[in-house]
């Protein structure tokens, strides 16, 4: 199950649907029980900004970070999206908030399943795995 934490406030899209719904696609095509848990915090700015600057010590803002739990069996981890580069990436991408919301959750995910992109070999098959369940969700790079 994915646990959302609205930090945000007022968020202008159906993110708890769209939360199910890569749920309901990681668990078929990545075989996870119903008994595993991620925690999905919802940010602003400001707080991603802090975040990335004292977990990984990159200062500036970014659109998503995961932290993977290796000490409790069961709970994956942490994944923190940012609100405001939801609404902005979408705009700059040219496709709907929800897919933007969407995608950056499913990279999260990927992140905490293990799946990295250090390497361009790495990149091409988390992109790929990434694509594969927002095709299979319905969440497409086009849809608006």
């Amino acid at each position: 199950m994915i646990n959302i934490f609205n930090n945000f406030g007022d968020i202008q899209l159906d993110y708890e649907k769209i939360v199910s719904d890569v749920w309901e696609g990681l668990k078929k095509l990545h075989d996870l029980s119903d008994d595993v848990d991620i925690s999905l915090i919802l940010v602003n700015s400001e707080e991603i900004h802090r975040i990335n600057n004292e977990y990984r010590h990159k200062d500036y803002v970014t659109d998503v970070i995961s932290f993977e739990e290796h000490d409790e069996e069961n709970y994956l981890g942490d994944i923190f999206v940012c609100i405001e580069k939801v609404y902005e990436q979408a705009k700059a991408y040219e496709h709907s908030e929800k897919r933007e919301f969407a995608f950056l959750l499913c990279h999260g995910c990927l992140h905490l399943l293990g799946y990295d992109h250090m390497n361009e070999e790495e990149e091409k098959e988390m992109f790929a795995k990434q694509d594969e369940l927002l095709e299979y969700i319905k969440y497409p790079k086009n849809i608006k």
